[in-house]
């Protein structure tokens, strides 16, 4: 596997670096993105989890014009933004900061769009808010991919989403509550819903295997996505960290968590290591490749 170039769809930063980082430059999106290379994953969208509006103009335009004037377009052809329309509860807000959770805004995302040159791929938002449907059918209109997430939903919920062009689940099984109803929550409604593609992060610690393989053997190897989820402090030793202000700590196990609040901080790890988890677990190369290549290319219309 380790030749292999990977797809990864959601990953925060790298190496130290956070692509949601208010003082984000040029040089270091290109050294981290360089990092990333290196570590087996040949396209990803960069992802900006929750943030202040000035964050969204100023760093989506920062990536934009990097990616373009090195001719890497192609390998990171656009961004996931996860939030910030979002569920602002605890629990479904994760570690996201609530203050920057927005309702659905037509004209707010329209001018990230126009100032970015549209370069957002992927939409992360909370399904049963209000005004959501309609929203989702904005945003899929501007060839953006919806997918629902950080969120609360009920069955009926993800159908609507879905009715209105919502493609995904975002990191399903994480994003909501530890405590839930044991039969209507927002994991089992994802798994039964035949028309959304489910992304995992499969390493080691978000999911524990058996519900990996459940997602896996209830979508099919054809509707799942693995993503990495990486934190910034993929790539660091163990230690404690801040982290979009959270006091985590990184566990020599791979595990960065926020104790206080109960809740992961995205992961440590990168999609060739989410890979080789899942063939740990008895999975086929074959299989392997269609969640962490074939899959997420094809979800975004893209090429390796």
């Amino acid at each position: 596997m380790s030749n292999k170039q990977y797809v990864d769809l959601q990953i925060n930063g790298y190496m130290g670096v956070d692509f949601a980082d208010p003082q984000l430059t040029a040089d270091q999106f290109l050294a981290t993105a360089d990092h990333i290379f290196k570590s087996g994953t040949g396209l990803f969208l960069p992802t900006i989890v929750t943030s202040s509006k000035e964050v969204y103009l100023r760093n989506l335009g920062i990536m934009y014009k990097a990616a373009e004037s090195h001719g890497l377009l192609k390998n990171i052809p656009g961004t996931h933004l996860e939030g910030p329309f979002i569920s602002r509860k605890p629990g479904a807000v994760g570690a996201h900061i609530p203050e920057f959770v927005r309702e659905p805004d037509c004209k707010f995302f329209d001018e990230i769009m126009d100032l970015s040159n549209g370069y957002v791929t992927l939409l992360t938002v909370a399904p049963e808010v209000p005004g959501m449907d309609e929203f989702i059918a904005h945003v899929v209109s501007k060839g953006v991919v919806v997918s629902c997430g950080h969120q609360l939903a009920q069955a009926a919920d993800l159908a609507r989403a879905a009715k209105a062009g919502a493609k995904l689940l975002t990191h399903l099984g994480n994003g909501c509550p530890n405590q839930i109803d044991r039969h209507n929550n927002m994991i089992w409604a994802g798994m039964a819903n035949d028309d959304l593609t489910a992304m995992i992060i499969a390493d080691g610690h978000h999911l524990p295997a058996d519900l990996v393989k459940c997602i896996i053997r209830c979508k099919g190897v054809d509707k799942v996505i693995v993503t990495s989820d990486a934190a910034p402090i993929a790539g660091f030793p163990p230690g404690r960290y801040t982290c979009w202000n959270n006091d985590a700590i990184l566990e020599p196990s791979g595990r960065f968590h926020n104790p206080e609040k109960g809740c992961l901080v995205g992961s440590s790890v990168c999609v060739r290591q989410c890979a080789e988890f899942l063939s740990s677990m008895g999975y086929s190369e074959e299989d392997i490749d269609k969640m962490t290549i074939s899959n997420p290319l094809e979800m975004i219309g893209k090429t390796l």
